[in-house]
């Protein structure tokens, strides 16, 4: 059984310093860098943290009904299998290169540059407000995410979303292998540069999206106010079930609309025969 700390506060730096096989319970940490610093095997339960660096190289922890505040920036770096539930996340850069995440009913009220280079992230019902969102991890899992912010998972790989919703200019560029499925998706210029993008029963709003992505599949998707779309995208497998505002200069594959508004080919290297434009409904008849 794990020895228990309770009702405690604790202040100055490393005040737990490689603490491990414990339980804190209604344990407030104050001013001083590093209260867990190099800590395994913790239970943390209503446990506030209001300064720097709280967990860094850690591993096999859990916290529920917690708060980090807007001070305890940077907080959870170089750490291995943690788990949070219920909890109020409220400082910036939270993870940087950590491992086995697991996140449930939290909130990152400040999720700039939070998630950077972390691998195997599991997420279920996490509210993010903030840029950079994600940024180069891999292995992501996602049920009911919503973020607020733009950049959302630059350069990350192998994701899988359900359910959810991203208000973010540049959601998704530079990415590889990413499914997203019952999702809506607002924002500019949705995910240049990636490789195997695959989107099923979602809705698109995107100025200029969908450009230079190798591998895009997408599966009953409706895709509003969106122009200019596909440019330079290869290896296309589109099924939309809306109008398209304007096409412009894809590279081949075959993209299915209710209609398309305009369709563009300027760029003279590209050829526009290799790829099939379908449309269900003609616009020059519509209303006839």
């Amino acid at each position: 059984m794990k020895k228990q700390i309770k009702e405690s506060y604790f202040d100055g730096e490393r005040p737990l310093f490689k603490q491990h096989d414990e339980t804190l319970i209604d344990t407030t940490f104050g001013k001083g860098e590093s209260p867990l610093k190099e800590t395994h095997d913790l239970d943390l339960d209503d446990v506030t943290f209001t300064w720097k660096y709280p967990l860094w190289y850690s591993k096999h922890i859990k916290v529920n009904n917690s708060i980090f505040e807007t001070m305890s920036r940077s907080g959870i770096w170089y750490t291995h299998d943690i788990e949070i539930k219920n909890s109020a996340l409220q400082a910036p850069k939270l993870f940087r290169r950590a491992s086995d995440i697991k996140l449930e009913n939290v909130h990152f009220s400040d999720a700039e540059e939070t998630l950077w280079t972390c691998k195997n992230i599991d997420m279920k019902d996490v509210q993010a407000n903030g840029n950079y969102f994600g940024k180069d991890s891999e292995n992501i899992t996602a049920d009911n995410l919503n973020v607020v912010g733009n950049y959302v998972f630059d350069g990350a790989k192998n994701i899988e979303v359900h359910n959810s919703t991203f208000v973010s200019k540049d959601a998704f560029w530079n990415c590889e292998n990413v499914t997203v499925y019952d999702s809506k998706i607002s924002g500019e210029y949705l995910a240049w540069n990636t490789k195997n993008l695959t989107l099923i029963n979602c809705t698109i709003e995107s100025d200029q999206g969908l450009c230079y992505i190798d591998g895009l599949k997408m599966v009953n998707c409706k895709v509003l106010r969106t122009d200019l779309a596909f440019e330079y995208c290869s290896n296309i497998d589109a099924d939309i079930t809306t109008n398209v505002m304007s096409i412009k200069n894809p590279i081949n594959g075959v993209i299915k609309a209710e209609s398309v508004g305009k369709i563009i080919f300027d760029d003279p290297e590209i050829d526009p025969s290799k790829t099939d434009i379908q449309v269900r409904v003609n616009l020059s008849q519509r209303g006839a």
